[in-house]
């Protein structure tokens, strides 16, 4: 898990490090955009968001039913490889709702011809026009007629109109394609993974992405790794990764990143108690985080301000004032990010 922060140094672009990834949560556009920054020194959130209009990186549902930032060139195979496996659920989500398979595909179908020619909606805008083309749409419906349209490859997020989403078609987003077969893909996807990742186990691996593990191993069989004992635990990892050893120095990330949510064992970062105030109410919702040699110190929160960024920052293990100094000094970066001061509050 050491290799996390490598992108940090080591790319140039944001299509750079989100190919390292493989895919990087994007359910909370504001985390992915900094998660994105705190690679890319010196880069400021608009010339991040710039970056996401190139067409080069998409927003969409490739695994596990949630919204991840990949490479728009490998939306496709991604999708049939390991986004498919959502739908397999979507019936039963469906007749919760009250939805028939029909008008599902139906709202996609409309979807498609608004979109259609360069087209760009609102996510508002998107579903008036399935209220208009015969499927009316209320409460959670829009969000999952817009999920399924989205999962089976036809539309895909595009960078926010203001505060809003907005749909494209995936076709015209990324009109080129890359197209492994599945023994590639599963190998892309594995090297991927645990050159951002590893060293870290098949299991972390069969849960990042909901493969089954006949399909996690093949794909760790065919990617070229390098095989690690980590007390005792089966690991892989990039040798290239291993090669360059582990990322020193301190780093302020945003909750929703891959340094967190690549896992399911999230032991080599925060312990149990510590798991508990990252994750306060185990709610899936993950507070941002102060990182030392790949180890969780504290965490943190920000206010902005018209003329500041206020950050308070939490520890989670015994801080000396060398350890505050070091904190402060990590945080400046978002500062830059988001052009403005930072001002620290210790909560102690």
């Amino acid at each position: 898990m050491t290799s996390l922060l490598l992108g940090r140094v080591a790319k140039k672009s944001t299509l750079e490090i989100v190919e390292w990834f493989g895919a990087m949560q994007a359910q909370d556009l504001n985390s992915v955009l900094w998660s994105l920054g705190a690679r890319l020194p010196g880069r400021t959130l608009p010339e991040i968001v710039a970056d996401t209009e190139k067409r080069d990186v998409v927003r969409t549902w490739p695994m596990r039913g949630t919204v991840h930032l990949i490479p728009s060139a490998d939306a496709h195979w991604m999708l049939e490889l390991t986004g498919v496996r959502a739908l397999a659920g979507a019936a039963k989500r469906r007749e919760f709702l009250g939805l028939s398979e029909a008008d599902a595909d139906k709202a996609a179908e409309i979807l498609g011809t608004a979109l259609a020619g360069g087209g760009r909606l609102t996510r508002s805008s998107c579903v008036a026009a399935l209220n208009e083309g015969g499927v009316q749409v209320s409460g959670p419906l829009g969000y999952h007629l817009l999920w399924y349209a989205s999962q089976r490859g036809v539309t895909a997020i595009a960078p926010n109109e203001g505060s809003e989403q907005t749909f494209v078609l995936l076709d015209e987003w990324a009109p080129s394609r890359n197209t492994p077969s599945r023994e590639e893909a599963l190998g892309i996807l594995a090297h991927r993974y645990f050159r951002g990742h590893g060293p870290t186990t098949a299991k972390d691996f069969a849960g990042w992405t909901m493969l089954p593990m006949k399909d996690a191993r093949a794909g760790i069989a065919a990617a070229g790794l390098q095989r690690a004992d980590v007390d005792g635990v089966e690991m892989w990892a990039d040798p290239a990764v291993l090669d360059a050893g582990p990322v020193r120095g301190w780093h302020a990330l945003p909750g929703f990143d891959e340094y967190m949510l690549g896992y399911k064992d999230r032991s080599m970062m925060a312990t149990a108690d510590m798991l508990k105030s990252i994750i306060p109410g185990g709610n899936g919702i993950f507070q941002s985080t102060l990182v030392q040699d790949g180890r969780v110190r504290a965490v943190w929160k920000r206010t902005l301000g018209k003329k500041a960024v206020s950050v308070t920052v939490s520890p989670l293990t015994d801080f000396t004032a060398t350890d505050w100094a070091a904190a402060e000094e990590a945080l400046q970066p978002f500062g830059t990010f988001v052009g403005l001061p930072v001002t620290v509050k210790k909560l102690e």
